[in-house]
């Protein structure tokens, strides 16, 4: 009887609206809860080994992690042609060792980890804050089915923070972080769908800062 071989990680570099980062996708899933989890510094990283090993390098600015994608921002010394093969290929590495993504710690209840094991189910509101009212779930779930799939699969996450007078606020992390299109994204996608949906509720939408 043969045994059964492991599926290693494979790792792939896509490009992003955000010509600072890139988004380093794997053929496994790297988030199995449904959350994203953005770091803007080693501290920041407590939790996560794998983003703490990244910060190592001199060039990486921002690690974003969500569902089967790293995305990297880099800092303005350095070009991504002349770093992009050794990230992938560190991140590559890293998993395929088994090193650890996330300890249980940054999850209350809910541990994360590269298992494969791993089947907690996504939630519906990942990352935006509790709906207060049924005007924010319904902001909350436009964004979920209209905004997260395309945002996601430029590397990043757009998630809901408040609303109060009719402002939306709403905070951008990964390539959309400092994005020079994403303002752009900001007011004539999702304040115009939003608006349109959602015409009693919405006037305008903003960001917050990070």
């Amino acid at each position: 009887m043969n045994d059964v071989q492991e599926v290693p990680y494979m790792i792939y570099a896509e490009s992003t609206p955000n010509p600072a980062s890139i988004k380093f996708v794997s053929n496994k899933m790297l988030v199995h809860t449904g959350a994203s989890f953005e770091f803007q510094n080693v501290a920041h990283a407590k939790h996560s080994p794998l983003a703490r090993k990244l910060f190592e390098f001199p060039f990486v600015k921002i690690v974003f992690i969500s569902a089967n994608y790293v995305t990297i921002t880099r800092h303005d010394f350095v070009h991504w042609d002349d770093i992009l093969l050794e990230t992938r290929s560190f991140i590559s590495n890293f998993l395929n060792e088994k090193g650890i993504i996330f300890e249980s710690e940054i999850l209350v209840g809910n541990p994360v980890d590269s298992s494969e094991n791993m089947t907690a189910p996504a939630h519906p509101f990942s990352g935006h804050a509790t709906p207060k009212n049924e005007s924010e779930a319904k902001i909350i779930e436009v964004l979920e089915q209209y905004i997260r799939p395309s945002v996601e699969q430029d590397g990043g996450m757009i998630s809901f923070q408040s609303l109060k007078d009719g402002v939306v606020t709403v905070q951008m992390k990964g390539s959309c972080s400092g994005c020079p299109s994403s303002t752009m994204t900001l007011k004539a996608g999702i304040e115009g769908l939003l608006k349109k949906l959602l015409p009693d509720e919405v006037k305008e939408v903003v960001s917050a800062e990070s």
